[in-house]
């Protein structure tokens, strides 16, 4: 593993938009707020381009982000949203000058392609948690945003949340991987598919019908990803959507079942994906899950 350098006041923060377009007033809130922390931001040249629903061509956005990732000034780069766009360029950088020198690579939803490439390529940490054009406004908590910094600057974390019935007692400990089920379902066959065994697997999603989950869930456990996990960690489920006939399951439901014959064990409404309270992780770095009677740490 090859933990980039944690953030020290005066470090240099890049933002990109490899995914869907923004502009400059939904970042400003975000920048200010970095600014606030002690550290210096670099807004990437086609960051505020456009092209129909992207930030930009695809050819802008790779540049963007290769130029970040070699530039030895720039110490973090976190995306500025998500959106669709990050598997289009994935394939395009090129990683040799970011392998040998790492950096902290910020972001969730479709920066799963990042963190799962980033860990099954290069075994590189990544931070899976809010991006820029969340941090205004009420889009995320204070305390999510005070444990992004403090995951910058390597200050260890530590989260105790309420049981859930779907929970499933355990502990265990291993290598964090995941990040959103739509994404990892897309990923499947490809360079930045991960390989789970002995590591606790991290899940979220948003906007899905509920069949898609069953389906997606049904493909993690055909793949073997299911096989050999140390623990699974179930974030927002969020907005899921039904069909006119209702598929009768809540996606709690359908991942639990989809788990049941399994032993490890199992985190279920854990604060962290789209949701305002989105907790930051260490993507890529070992955990440990501890799930109890009544709490889980």
């Amino acid at each position: 593993m090859k933990i980039p350098p944690y953030l020290v006041p005066g470090s240099t923060i890049g933002i990109c938009a490899p995914a869907r377009k923004v502009s400059p007033e939904e970042l400003a809130p975000g920048i200010s707020l970095m600014e606030s922390w002690g550290f210096k931001v670099k807004t990437a040249k086609n960051l505020y381009a456009a092209e129909n629903q992207f930030s930009g061509s695809d050819a802008q956005r790779t540049a963007d982000m290769q130029e970040l990732m070699d530039d030895p000034t720039v110490d973090a780069i976190i995306s500025a949203r998500g959106g669709y766009g990050c598997m289009r360029i994935i394939d395009q950088l090129n990683f040799n000058r970011f392998a040998q020198k790492p950096k902290w690579i910020i972001g969730f939803s479709d920066m799963t392609v990042f963190h799962n490439h980033l860990h099954q390529q290069f075994q590189i940490p990544s931070i899976h948690a809010t991006m820029v054009f969340s941090m205004g406004g009420d889009r995320c908590t204070p305390d999510a945003l005070e444990n992004l910094r403090k995951l910058l600057t390597g200050e260890e974390l530590r989260y105790s949340i309420e049981n859930s019935p779907w929970n499933r007692k355990g502990k265990d400990e291993g290598i964090l991987v995941g990040g959103n089920l739509s994404l990892m379902y897309a990923l499947s066959g490809s360079a930045s598919d991960i390989d789970t065994r002995g590591k606790i697997l991290f899940l979220e999603d948003l906007d899905e019908y509920l069949y898609h989950i069953d389906r997606m869930m049904m493909q993690l456990k055909r793949s073997g990803k299911l096989d050999g996990l140390s623990g699974l960690i179930v974030g927002g489920m969020s907005d899921m959507r039904d069909n006119a006939i209702p598929f009768g399951k809540t996606a709690e439901e359908i991942i639990s079942e989809a788990v049941r014959e399994y032993t490890f064990p199992v985190c279920m409404n854990f604060p962290a994906g789209h949701i305002q309270n989105n907790q930051p992780l260490l993507m890529g770095g070992r955990v440990s899950l501890e799930v109890g009677e009544k709490s889980i740490r």
